[in-house]
């Protein structure tokens, strides 16, 4: 079992994937559903800007018009020093670590890897690719500098290189105008287990009309999608390259995509641009899909997080600059991070807009906002023919809600912040629904003990079967306590607390809202009776959670509670903390939101923990590139895990690697072998002890330079 020690670092993501089997199937199949590929053929330059856009909001520039990103420079500029607050000069410190190019947090095209170390397998299943959250705590970590320096040329470079790398351009787009909202996409099931693919396409079963497709095209023309992909081969590490070209860096790729029980292990990459250069004769779509006549394309998969953290941390940007008389780079930012919020409204609605609830694969399709949760859902994708296989686009929306993804900050800032707010007409109502709906949805979930419990979703094993009679539901949608993955159960890492309930933290923050205290005043007296700080100096918090029970009531608009008295509200829903860490990284997420709770609550004793924790943690595991905990990888057994493919398929990685079943994880990533790292591995596949790592995650980092600038910050 894959748990938690890869889990906690980086949420062990499975996105949905997308395949295509020719120009009449207009899509698709998602998978496993994780979190965040390229023919040949001309494309010509000059697509649409679309109108203007919300009052103070610059125009924003089509993809295909975007150039490429300045190269980092050769070392930081200094930073500032003795700034007279310890937690500021910290985050000083942390931030030049991270920048100085010889600690290896960037590629040489300036590009964020996953980590700075290569040998390393979670989400990203090698370190130097890299995902949307790195991007977007890149982001936001250039925001916190610019507050503290007013310096915002590091947010600028950040931004120009999101647009190159990990932003798919029209070229990456090609057919995007093919698209047509009433023809959205293919149905196909997924399966229970890796064994269960391929799954073959059904175009018997109705698909709803996408509800914002024309609305975008209106507002934008008929541009590319302005959305993250989830995962970039940053050193080419596979061979599969740039549109298929097999030898271009920060190549689009793609991992999970077959079923809950898929874990990392028994994941097969491929090229979001699949082109037949790999794989078998149809490249490695028919390791997903039945049917023949397979068409070359191109798909993409969007982490929502990841987009509205980017949408986060341009909101404290604009504010920050504007407090400090403004500034043009970051006001044209923002507007960007705005037309991202545009499209981050598909992960809003059901995988293939069919009516909420659904039971049924025969369940209603939707002509309207009848497929909308208003949940940050695990996904949204889309995709469409390569250059010469026809001229078809699709795009689906995603079932599947975790309580891990929601952002009611962003939420909040996209509906009622001026600078992020939307183009089309219609976006500023839907973030404004679904500020409200996130909030209800932690509380719905909230345990008697008060973690914050899975999900739930409308597509019941991911092909709208009926759920258990008993399952409680939330509008609607069945509750599941791990959504979308089980190997491990995707709500087992305490990261995801503190990653989303940080977010909650800071809406209430901003807003005041009684409903978010209500939250926020149960789950930090639940941390906190479960966070210890050691005599000796050190610290442990929560890191793996076990849930029983669920929800105790069907949620819709009459059976709201938010009363925090309520001593038997989900007296049946309970967590139990399984086993405790001091990992850096979740242990600032946890500081993080800590912090911004006992600023608003004027509240002294969290204030402290906070205090206390970030103190701790620099004194035990500062080292020269930032802060580290040994881990110990039992997991890594798994590179022997053999991988399952469809009976007689054989094909191969570009390096001539066979796949075939009989094909492990190991032997189809052999360029692993050649990692200076690689003997501590075989000698523990070779029956020697567990081997012990020491990494450097770039979220892990930023989010603990955050954590000391954020303190710095509200307790001067």
């Amino acid at each position: 079992m894959f748990r938690s020690l890869a889990a906690r670092a980086a949420r062990t993501q499975t996105f949905a994937s997308t395949l295509v089997l020719g120009p009449a199937a207009l899509l698709v199949m998602a998978a496993c559903v994780p979190i965040e590929p390229t023919g040949t053929g001309a494309v010509s330059p000059g697509g649409p800007t679309g109108p203007a856009g919300a009052a103070g909001q610059p125009a924003v520039a089509a993809q295909d018009e975007v150039k490429p990103p300045p190269a980092p420079p050769a070392a930081p500029e200094p930073p500032v020093k003795n700034t007279g607050n310890v937690y500021t000069d910290h985050f000083l410190e942390l931030w030049t670590d991270i920048h100085k190019l010889s600690n290896g947090y960037f590629s040489p095209e300036g590009i964020p890897y996953h980590a700075v170390e290569t040998l390393l397998v979670e989400a990203p299943d090698q370190g130097h690719e890299t995902t949307s959250e790195a991007y977007s705590y890149w982001m936001w970590l250039e925001a916190m500098y610019g507050r503290v320096t007013k310096d915002w040329s590091h947010l600028d470079r950040a931004w120009a290189n999101a647009e190159y790398y990990i932003i798919p351009s029209l070229a990456d787009q090609p057919t995007i105008k093919g698209y047509s909202p009433r023809k959205a996409a293919t149905y196909a099931p997924e399966g229970d287990l890796p064994q269960d693919y391929p799954v073959a396409l059904d175009s018997r079963i109705p698909i709803g009309v996408d509800p914002i497709g024309e609305e975008l095209k209106t507002t934008y023309g008929p541009a590319p999608i302005y959305g993250m992909h989830w995962l970039l081969d940053v050193d080419n590490f596979y061979g599969f390259g740039k549109r298929g070209d097999g030898k271009s860096r920060g190549a689009y790729i793609n991992t999970f995509q077959r079923g809950p029980e898929e874990s990392v292990w028994e994941a097969i990459p491929q090229p979001s641009w699949d082109a037949f250069a790999g794989g078998g004769p149809n490249g490695f779509l028919d390791i997903f899909q039945k049917g023949t006549g397979f068409a070359k394309q191109w798909k993409y998969t969007n982490a929502p997080d990841a987009d509205a953290r980017a949408v986060q941390a341009m909101y404290w940007a604009k504010k920050w600059a504007d407090e400090q008389g403004g500034n043009t780079s970051v006001d044209a930012n923002t507007a960007k991070a705005a037309k991202m919020g545009d499209y981050l409204r598909y992960s809003l609605f059901d995988k293939y807009f069919k009516v909420i609830p659904c039971k049924s694969p025969s369940c209603a399709a939707a002509s309207d906002y009848s497929s909308a949760h208003y949940l940050l859902s695990w996904y949204y994708a889309w995709g469409g023919a390569a250059p010469g296989s026809g001229g078809w686009s699709w795009r689906i929306g995603s079932s599947h809600n975790h309580s891990g993804y929601q952002n009611p900050l962003a939420a909040h800032v996209l509906a009622q912040f001026d600078p992020l707010r939307p183009k089309s007409p219609k976006a500023a109502g839907d973030w404004a629904t679904s500020a409200k709906r996130q909030i209800e949805f932690y509380r719905w979930l909230q345990s008697a003990e008060g973690g914050i419990a899975g999900g739930a979703t409308n597509s019941w094993k991911g092909r709208y079967d009926a759920p258990p009679a008993d399952a409680k539901t939330f509008y609607g949608m069945a509750y599941q306590s791990a959504p979308v993955f089980s190997d491990p159960p995707s709500n087992d890492w305490f990261g995801f607390q503190v990653w989303s309930v940080q977010r909650v933290a800071e809406y209430y923050y901003v807003t005041g809202d009684a409903g978010a205290k209500v939250i926020l005043d149960k789950w930090v007296a639940w941390v906190k009776a479960n966070t210890k700080l050691k005599p000796d100096g050190t610290y442990e918090i929560p890191s793996s959670l076990q849930w029983t029970g669920q929800p105790s009531l069907d949620w819709n608009d009459q059976t709201q509670n938010f009363n925090g008295s309520d001593k038997t509200f989900n007296a049946g829903l309970h967590v139990k903390v399984t086993s405790t860490t001091p990992d850096v990284g979740t242990t600032a997420g946890l500081v993080h939101t800590l912090t911004f709770y006992a600023a608003k609550a004027n509240d002294k004793d969290t204030q402290k923990l906070a205090k206390e924790l970030l103190d701790r943690m620099w004194a035990k595991f500062r080292d020269p590139k930032g802060l580290s905990n040994i881990e110990t990888r039992k997991d890594y057994k798994r590179f022997n895990d053999a991988l399952h493919l469809p009976t007689g398929w054989k094909g191969k990685m570009p390096n001539g690697d066979v796949i075939e079943n009989g094909s492990t994880f190991a032997s189809i990533r052999s360029k692993y072998k050649q990692d200076p790292d690689w003997a501590k591995v075989e000698a523990y596949l070779k029956g020697g002890p567990a081997p012990n790592f020491t990494y450097h995650r770039f979220w892990a980092q930023t989010h603990i330079a955050l954590a000391y600038a954020t303190y710095g910050w509200l307790f001067p």
